[in-house]
């Protein structure tokens, strides 16, 4: 039985915890007495402390965050309530901050501030020699990153064949934008490059084809990222796939030439635009050349084949329902593949907080801590919001949509879209689990009496129902069978012809 257990609990079960990995690898004399163990949050908090005490550890370590600090909490109680011996020590993002008042820090024993490689190595030692610190937070120090192990060796061969493998070339970040923890970081370091490409040849070895890279500023250095995607791009296979977080206004030349050479489906990119407006951006201290990044989006959808996925953040200070439309529709006149219409959080310890009284921020008080208003953003205009995104996700993002979309944005993408997503709430009263062929026949009810849309668009939701997948008859056109759109394939062309009576 371990004395000490590593455990978090993952949104999905085909998350893989980066975090708890590095503390593994680097408790030195400890790791034989040390456990991994991941949980999710869909499972019952008494079940996850039965399986924890079943393993009779000394000591517990939790990784915290956003979306799992309220069921953590729930865990960390049971546990201590049932084994009041048992030694608790939490970690991660949600508690390196503001951590005495929160309410999990009440019932654990230690709170590890920062990354904890060291420290919670530290605690552990002392915990174990019964001469335990007499302080329960604890305050780890920046680590050169040369001290460090690597973690990628503790992915197991389950993990590389059933969930997404998480790796770092740098951390920290150097901007300060302010609703983003990293505004805290002085800069962005550099793990070694020869020592950190020899570990990702080592995972290329074992079988791994899909690297999903956290950095926060992945263009940062040219040199480096031109190096890591060169070194892919002489092991590139039908299988490889890899996920990068850009900066938008940083795309030099030299970059660009390794990007094109990469096929399409092998390269997704990670675009935080969050807001076009100029003085929201210099309120949150964002450094961003809009013209800049529009000019490089508009490049990489030209001139690439990389999957966009791009971010808006709605509710920051200073910004209307107005300018955020405009920035909306700016942004899909770039036709990225996805845009994230994300909501505000306040982030433990970030510096919006500075905001709050001259903005009028109200935060929900519970996790994820989302923006309930704002001076400029009522409650209700907030809450159709966080449908539109969640309609959003469903219809403009989802891919199901892809010839009719256009039709339906026409020329006021965000002023079109939120009728939609307005009547789509009030026929449905859901943002959640709509089955796929209602979802279809709400859409062209809409369309067709709400947005004044034709025959024509008809035709173009018809041919991506047919590439759904979807069988027996199609719902928004009664009598026509799923089979007979099937034997026109769905070229856009052909579509016009369904019309003229397919009727079994």
């Amino acid at each position: 039985m371990p004395e000490i257990l590593l455990t978090t609990l993952n949104a999905r079960y085909n998350h893989a915890s980066l975090g708890l990995r590095y503390l593994y690898a680097n408790l030195g004399n400890l790791q034989p007495q040390a456990e991994l163990m991941e949980f999710t949050i869909a499972m019952r908090p008494l079940d996850i402390a039965e399986q924890i005490l079943a393993r009779q550890p000394k000591i517990v370590g939790f990784g915290v965050y956003i979306w799992n600090v309220a069921e953590t909490t729930a865990v960390v109680t049971l546990l201590k309530t049932l084994a009041p011996q048992l030694v608790i020590v939490l970690g991660g993002p949600e508690v390196s901050y503001e951590a005495t008042c929160r309410t999990i820090s009440t019932s654990v024993d230690y709170v590890i501030s920062g990354a904890a490689e060291q420290s919670f190595r530290d605690l552990c030692l002392a915990v174990l020699a019964n001469t335990g610190p007499s302080t329960k937070f604890i305050q780890s120090p920046l680590l050169p990153l040369a001290q460090l192990n690597l973690p990628y060796a503790e992915y197991t061969e389950t993990d590389l064949k059933q969930r997404f493998i998480y790796v770092e070339a740098s951390r920290g970040c150097p901007f300060k934008c302010e609703f983003c923890l990293s505004a805290l970081d002085k800069t962005a370091y550099p793990f070694e490059l020869a020592r950190f490409l020899e570990a990702m040849d080592q995972l290329w070895q074992r079988g791994l084809r899909h690297f999903k890279f956290v950095d926060r500023t992945f263009n940062l250095k040219i040199a480096t990222t031109q190096a890591i995607l060169e070194f892919f791009l002489a092991r590139l296979d039908a299988d490889t796939f890899l996920h990068f977080e850009l900066v938008p206004d940083h795309l030099p030349d030299a970059l660009k030439d390794c990007i094109q050479r990469f096929p399409a489906g092998s390269l997704q990119f990670e675009i935080g635009i969050q807001t076009f407006n100029p003085e929201v951006q210099a309120l949150i201290s964002r450094k961003q050349d809009n013209a800049k990044s529009i000019e490089n989006l508009r490049w990489l959808r030209q001139y690439s084949t990389a999957h966009l996925h791009t971010d808006l953040i709605f509710g920051l200070p200073g910004e209307d329902l107005a300018s955020f439309a405009q920035g909306f529709d700016q942004l899909v006149a770039l036709r990225p593949h996805e845009i994230q219409v994300g909501i505000l959080k306040r982030l433990r310890g970030a510096p919006i907080i500075r905001h709050t009284e001259a903005y009028g921020m109200l935060y929900n008080p519970y996790p994820p801590y989302n923006i309930l208003a704002t001076d400029r953003i009522d409650l209700f205009t907030m809450q159709q919001m966080n449908r539109f995104a969640r309609y959003w996700d469903l219809i403009g993002n989802s891919g199901r949509f892809e010839q009719s979309l256009a039709l339906l944005l026409g020329s006021s993408p965000f002023a079109r879209f939120w009728v939609l997503s307005e009547q789509l709430h009030q026929l449905s009263g859901q943002t959640h689990q709509i089955a796929l062929p209602r979802l279809f026949k709400l859409v062209h009810e809409i369309a067709i009496h709400e947005l004044g849309l034709d025959e024509a668009f008809t035709d173009q939701l018809l041919a991506d129902y047919a590439r759904s997948g979807q069988k027996g008859e199609i719902p928004f056109v009664p009598g026509l069978r799923q089979r007979a759109v099937q034997t026109l394939g769905v070229d856009a062309r052909k579509q016009r012809q369904l019309r003229h009576r397919l009727d079994s």
